[in-house]
């Protein structure tokens, strides 16, 4: 066997791959490989240290209900020979109601906060969130889908970042309501993100309402490196948006997310549709979220409104927020409804898109179904979609 082995090393390159079945037979190993011995990976580790990396796979197996090929990967990092530091956070979280399931995806995704000290490190942070008002409930969801918080320095990076908050929210309910909707926001720091970006729009002239808009609805646009932020805000002033509206704000979110060349892409859809450049700029100034859909959304939607219902491209450019709705959900239903009104004369040719579309469920209901149902017995069946209005809509 030796001598196999050794011969087999004066192969060329080309001849040395080869399929060896290996079995363990009276203390003699043979090992499967379908690569050239020379190529066979070796162990760097100690046998102290492959011993810890064993255990801390058994661990994450046993204990935190990781998969075998889970546990694998995650232990790369996780030598430790002793329950003791990670059973004391795993009670820690036990102690604090979260179940099996959430202990197990904090653990998936950050593994290494089983070696933290959870007297130090852990605890500190739970208190600190009880302390501004987190609820146990929202304490399990915000930890369970951001764990990655326990890294961040309670002295240096949470509290700052608070206190930061505070000073622009002024109350406790926008700060809980900003932090609920960006945990990740307080792994930001805030003297090189949000503070500079809040000093430019005061700059600029938005009230405290604006900016207050800004971090509550928005909070990881507020929290954008101030180069990329102040690129936009530039941007969104020269499309003449006033910085006293909140719709400044809107757009500053949606131009975040977009690239130039994907806006004008964007843009250009809406002209081919009969938008003028002027018609789509103030589309965009009425309700920025319209560049928000996929073109795929805004394609169906322009294509129904206008070929199969029959609405004027520029009525549409008036009533942006109608690109953003459900088609299947909304529209549809909505303009089956209006096609069979407008057909019994129940209500004005000249109704305006936003009239039917905006409204609330409740009050669409109340405006167009149940106010016609004696004269129009059939029309909560086709707003369910269990019949066809077979009309068309026309302006």
């Amino acid at each position: 066997m030796l001598g196999f082995l050794c011969s087999r090393q004066l192969l060329p390159l080309k001849h040395r791959r080869t399929h060896l079945g290996f079995l363990q037979q009276n203390g003699f190993f043979i090992v499967k490989s379908f690569t050239s011995v020379g190529s066979l990976p070796e162990s760097n580790q100690k046998p102290e240290e492959e011993e810890k990396h064993s255990f801390a796979v058994s661990y994450l197996i046993n204990s935190c209900g990781l998969s075998t090929k889970s546990a694998i990967l995650k232990s790369r990092r996780l030598l430790f020979q002793s329950p003791e530091r990670p059973d004391s956070v795993l009670n820690l979280f036990k102690e604090n109601g979260f179940n099996n399931a959430q202990i197990s995806k904090i653990v998936r995704k950050h593994p290494q906060i089983l070696l933290s000290d959870p007297e130090k490190t852990l605890l500190p942070k739970i208190e600190f969130l009880r302390s501004i008002g987190v609820s146990s409930s929202d304490l399990i969801t915000i930890i369970s889908l951001y764990p990655f918080l326990f890294r961040c320095n309670l002295r240096k990076r949470v509290i700052p970042c608070y206190d930061f908050l505070k000073s622009v929210l002024l109350v406790d309910e926008k700060v809980l309501t900003t932090f609920k909707r960006s945990p990740r926001a307080f792994l930001s720091n805030v003297t090189k993100t949000m503070a500079p970006n809040i000093a430019l729009l005061r700059q600029l002239g938005a009230p405290p309402s604006t900016i207050s808009f800004l971090v509550t609805n928005y909070p990881s646009s507020a929290f954008t490196k101030h180069a990329k932020f102040a690129e936009v805000v530039h941007q969104v002033m020269e499309m003449g948006f006033d910085p006293t509206k909140t719709v400044f704000v809107e757009a500053i979110q949606v131009l975040l997310k977009m690239s130039k060349p994907k806006l004008e892409s964007k843009l250009e859809l809406y002209r081919r549709w009969g938008w003028s450049k002027d018609m789509a700029l103030a589309a965009f100034k009425r309700f920025p979220s319209c560049m928000q859909s996929s073109e795929e959304k805004m394609t169906k939607t322009m294509d129904f409104l206008v070929n199969k219902v029959g609405w004027p491209p520029q009525h549409i450019a008036t009533n942006p927020v109608v690109i953003k709705l459900s088609l299947e959900k909304r529209t549809i239903p909505r303009c089956s409804v209006v096609q069979i009104l407008l057909a019994k004369g129940l209500v004005k040719n000249n109704l305006a898109l936003g009239t039917f579309l905006k409204p609330t469920e409740r009050k669409f209901l109340e405006l167009f179904v149940i106010r016609f149902q004696d004269d129009v017995p059939e029309l909560l069946n086709v707003y369910q979609g269990k019949m066809s209005s077979g009309c068309r809509i026309s302006v």
